[in-house]
């Protein structure tokens, strides 16, 4: 049961959005900016992003839902778990592991990046633009999932639900 009064049948984060628009509006359009917006990683690995730190966070509705949205640009339904599962295995890209090192490492507290998890991504071919999203969308998903969780929204069990809700996310985006 949510901690405050929000609008029945509307899950997870879009609940605090009809609730307090006002703060909406700047939040989904960093979530436009950073999981859609212009840049040299896939709107897939931008998602894939969000889903790893969400589900370090423990969010399931912000893990779910993320992950559906990465399964569909990624065209590959088991690769959000195999990353969130054990990262060193998962079948990514050197550059993309050690991205989503950095992101786990945020996830932790800013202060867990070092200088050699971004010697280690540069070393990879990542660039510093790439470097800094990816710090902000974990630092942005620490935000979402405290968000969600700490005013305790509901969130729906089925799968059909958040696959619903990443095919509207992929062909509308979060504006």
């Amino acid at each position: 049961m949510p901690h405050i009064d929000l609008p029945d049948g509307i899950p997870g984060i879009r609940s605090l959005f009809a609730f307090r628009p006002q703060t909406a509006a700047p939040l989904l359009a960093l979530a436009e900016v950073l999981l859609r917006g212009e840049s040299t990683l896939s709107r897939g690995e931008r998602e894939l992003i969000a889903a790893y730190v969400s589900a370090g966070n423990a969010c399931a509705f912000c893990m779910r839902s993320h992950g559906a949205v990465a399964d569909l640009y990624l065209d590959d339904s088991s690769l959000v778990e195999a990353v969130c599962t054990d990262l060193d295995s998962a079948p990514v890209g050197s550059k993309l592991k050690a991205l989503l090192r950095i992101a786990g490492n945020v996830r932790e507290g800013g202060g867990q990046v070092s200088s050699q998890d971004v010697d280690l991504a540069r070393s990879h071919g990542a660039s510093d633009l790439e470097i800094h999203d990816t710090v902000l969308i974990a630092a942005a998903f620490c935000m979402f999932n405290r968000y969600v969780d700490g005013l305790a929204t509901w969130a729906p069990d089925d799968d059909a639900s958040y696959e619903a809700m990443a095919v509207r996310l992929r062909d509308q985006g979060y504006r």
